[in-house]
């Protein structure tokens, strides 16, 4: 492959974690990233052990709407409508360089998104992100999804980006890639796929969380949009009521906070840790 920098100049960017879904974000403000090359450059940098290594790619960039417009690319290179966990790494990231202040706005794919940075600790550095969400949409329930001679019954709510969500016994013994990647590539979800969730609830306020990622296509230590389909889903099929607290695989724990009438719902937030955890430059040869 060739260069996806035709300068081959250095990149600076920042890597956050929000609750185990792990970003590289870049301010690409002055256009350091040529736009047209972004998603090859997020398939080469994103790789495990041969570069940076990411669930995605982050650019931000100027905006007339907002305080800025961001653009996501999966690990495969693929850009991506929207992420919770990578909104709130977004959005500590554009705080911490003094691109937005504590309260913001950006643009996405999926809409307009609202941000704050909050502390459980007052005085101290804020280091939890609470997101705003568009109101969700495409509500399925009781779909019959046939995958490897077992008929199971899965539910579907598109959160910015599309989620089918499985009830299981037991989390921690489903086969997340064995029934997640058949499932997200099932004709019930074409022609844009889906992500698949496994969760068991624990009580009216818990939710136990595994996530198969369209994209990443294997299963991911959180995610964020997940989260939300699975306690939305879960509050009219399991009683879950508002606010909801979710165990990934991480076990970095994400608050849910919505409002609901009957199937339909408002005010739905994302919470949970967004921590920055290194900076410098990405060099040629991670491209290359």
């Amino acid at each position: 492959m060739k260069s996806s920098q035709p300068s081959a100049k250095p990149i600076p960017f920042m890597k956050l974690s929000g609750s185990g879904n792990d970003f590289i974000l870049i301010d690409n403000r002055s256009k350091v990233v040529d736009p047209k090359r972004a998603g090859a450059l997020a398939a080469k940098v994103c790789t495990h052990r041969m570069s940076v290594g990411g669930d995605g790619l982050i650019l931000i960039e100027r905006s007339r709407k907002a305080d800025f417009r961001w653009r996501l690319f999966n690990a495969d290179g693929s850009e991506a409508e929207f992420s919770g966990n990578g909104a709130r790494c977004a959005a500590r990231f554009a705080y911490l360089k003094r691109i937005a202040p504590k309260r913001m706005r950006f643009e996405t794919l999926a809409g307009m998104i609202e941000a704050e940075m909050v502390s459980e600790s007052p005085g101290k550095k804020p280091e939890g992100v609470k997101v705003r969400f568009p109101d969700p949409t495409g509500l399925r329930l009781n779909l019959r999804v046939p995958i490897g001679g077992t008929e199971r019954e899965a539910h579907f709510l598109d959160t910015g980006v599309p989620h089918c969500v499985y009830l299981v016994d037991d989390p921690d013994q489903a086969d997340v890639v064995g029934v997640g990647r058949p499932t997200r590539y099932h004709p019930l979800f074409q022609p844009a796929g889906t992500n698949v969730n496994f969760i068991k609830v624990l009580d009216p306020h818990h939710i136990r969380i595994r996530t198969y990622e369209r994209g990443v296509e294997d299963e991911t230590l959180a995610c964020g949009t997940g989260s939300i389909a699975s306690a939305l889903l879960a509050s009219l099929v399991a009683k879950v009521e508002s606010p909801v607290t979710l165990v990934p695989q991480s076990g970095l724990e994400l608050t849910v906070h919505f409002a609901s009438q009957g199937e339909r719902f408002t005010d739905v937030y994302l919470q949970g840790d967004a921590r920055a955890v290194y900076e410098g430059r990405i060099l040629p040869d991670a491209w290359q």
